[in-house]
């Protein structure tokens, strides 16, 4: 890419970051960008800049959330606050929410177990779903990590921590294929899913 000025170069190589996105892509992202007029572009930074600075992680389920409060689920008086189901990401959340079939609270993990990816049980916020726990108030936790390889082995490990407490450990059942991602099934398969789960 030698034929690009160091600024353009530098700007399709944070593009090409993105989970994603190719180099040819980063390069369309790129020309897009430069090709809006100066306030959009200013907007755009602004927006990342903005976001990056004021999100933070709530304090009780680990979700995103804007400031040092609790996020909005947690916040809500009409959730279930015994019921809680454990997601591996914050896109999962956004994934069941569109359900609408869980009225319940979330647990976010940030990642699943991955020796692989040299992740294992203390990169994840496990220690906060157990004091959770702990707490005494939840009586059913919804493993609801993908059906992958990897968040087969995180729901059985929380499982078998879990079980010394006397809450239920449920599973999504089926309904989300094998191999498959959250945030990628529709409607009414993450339905039939959380209306299928089963104790573990």
């Amino acid at each position: 890419m030698e034929y690009f000025p160091p600024a353009l170069e530098a700007l399709v190589e944070q593009f090409a970051r993105l989970p994603g996105v190719g180099k040819k892509s980063a390069q369309r992202l790129a020309f897009f960008v430069l090709g809006l007029p100066t306030e959009e572009t200013q907007a755009f930074a602004d927006a990342i800049v903005a976001a990056k600075s004021s999100i933070a992680l709530c304090p009780v389920c680990r979700n995103f959330t804007e400031g040092e409060g609790l996020c909005p689920i947690c916040r809500s008086s009409k959730r279930d606050e015994a019921t809680v189901c454990v997601v591996a990401d914050p896109k999962d959340v956004v994934a069941l929410e569109r359900s609408r079939e869980y009225a319940g609270r979330y647990h976010v993990l940030h990642g699943v177990i991955s020796p692989m990816n040299h992740v294992g049980p203390d990169d994840l916020h496990i220690k906060e779903l157990l004091d959770r726990v702990a707490g005494g108030d939840i009586r059913e936790v919804i493993m609801a990590t993908n059906p992958t390889t990897e968040g087969e082995a995180t729901a059985m490990y929380l499982s078998r921590l879990l079980k010394p407490f006397g809450v239920k450990v449920t599973r999504l059942a089926y309904g989300v294929p094998v191999g498959g991602q959250l945030e990628f099934a529709d409607d009414a398969t993450l339905g039939r899913a959380l209306e299928g789960r089963r104790e573990m």
